[in-house]
């Protein structure tokens, strides 16, 4: 794994960079803390990941994970901060084009609820949100056709617009 996480370092660093860019400012963890925190997770649980599509949604994961319980201990101390709900107004801009704030705990909810759901949806959205995985390479890391993921997209954020608003 000590050599897929130095091919995409940089794409990672770029990927937790962008993540950042939609966060209210003053947010305390920082792009490079970031994607060091997810290598040193995917280390100690042990994962080897055989290529390099499932190494990217291995690293996805563990940063979505490192965002969630940072953002739970920063809405601990502050109940709520600077954290601007997601709205069915944004929801699908946010899942497109990544230039809205978010509530990390609310997709990380959602996206649970999801999986319960259709796994496969949700993995799709956690790819393409926290991986920056286009819909080809989401096709491709999962074996599945283009076609298929992005109709599984659509439906996912349709899903996601459904209970947002609700």
């Amino acid at each position: 794994m000590p050599e897929q996480f130095s091919v995409y370092y940089g794409e990672l660093r770029a990927l937790a960079g962008r993540y950042f860019a939609r966060f209210p400012e003053g947010h305390t963890l920082q792009p490079t803390a970031l994607v060091a925190e997810a290598f040193l997770k995917l280390e100690a649980g042990g994962h080897n990941a055989k290529e390099d599509q499932h190494f990217l949604a291995l690293a996805a994961t563990a940063m979505r994970q490192i965002l969630v319980d940072h953002a739970r201990r920063r809405g601990s101390e502050k109940r709520g901060g600077a954290l601007r709900r997601v709205t069915v107004e944004n929801v699908h801009a946010m899942l497109d084009d990544g230039n809205h704030p978010i509530d990390v705990l609310l997709l990380d909810q959602l996206l649970t609820e999801l999986a319960e759901v259709n796994a496969d949806q949700a993995k799709i959205v956690e790819l393409r949100f926290f991986a920056g995985q286009t819909v080809p390479e989401v096709a491709s890391g999962l074996g599945m056709s283009v076609r298929s993921v992005e109709r599984h997209w659509r439906f996912a954020r349709a899903w996601l617009q459904r209970r947002i608003s609700s």
